[in-house]
């Protein structure tokens, strides 16, 4: 089974303005993704790590990438294809609370 890489994105407005019916439904789906062996978080504060030419790391605060709405967390789910990946990650709160979610196909090293 194929691994993929969601990372979900989302305010408190947009959350707020979904109905709570929505959004208990998507926290059920959560759950039984969790209950599924389903490796789920919330997004924490982000740092930068560099290490560049192996010369010394350097870490900063915050996140490399902008986005209009904030990272609000990840999880990295077992489908069969992508499309299984996308029918999962359409019933997620990032999704359903006005939303987006991404979905990154993992490869993993042998």
């Amino acid at each position: 089974m194929a691994k993929f890489v969601t990372i979900g994105y989302g305010d408190q407005d947009g959350y707020d303005r979904t109905d709570t019916a929505v959004r208990n439904q998507a926290h059920a789906h959560d759950a039984r993704l969790l209950e599924a062996g389903t490796v789920v978080g919330i997004a924490g504060a982000p740092v930068q790590v560099r290490n560049h030419d192996g010369a010394g790391t350097t870490v900063e605060s915050g996140s490399f990438l902008s986005s209009t709405l904030p990272v609000a967390g990840f999880a990295i789910i077992e489908a069969e294809t992508l499309e299984e990946a996308v029918h999962l990650a359409s019933k997620t709160p990032c999704a359903v609370a006005q939303g987006v979610v991404e979905i990154w196909p993992l490869h993993e090293l042998p």
